[in-house]
């Protein structure tokens, strides 16, 4: 048990080497939650209003009162 023990334990540790240091993780959460605001600022300017015109647009195709136009011979 105690050899199983040992076998982990030290294939595990290479696997610390791929964890960065603090201040590196801390520029990488800093510069997602920039991008994450850039991209929500982007999203109510642009993506929004788009989506709720062409979803109107759909509505008004399936619910119009209107007659289709005649089929041409």
């Amino acid at each position: 048990m105690l050899q199983l023990f040992f076998t982990i334990a030290f294939s595990a540790a290479p696997l610390t080497l791929y964890i960065p240091p603090i201040r590196c993780l801390t520029m990488f959460v800093e510069t997602m939650e920039e991008m994450g605001m850039e991209g929500r600022v982007y999203s109510r300017r642009v993506i929004i209003p788009r989506a709720r015109i062409a979803w109107s647009r759909l509505l008004d195709c399936f619910f119009s009162s209107s007659p289709p136009p005649p089929r041409r011979p």
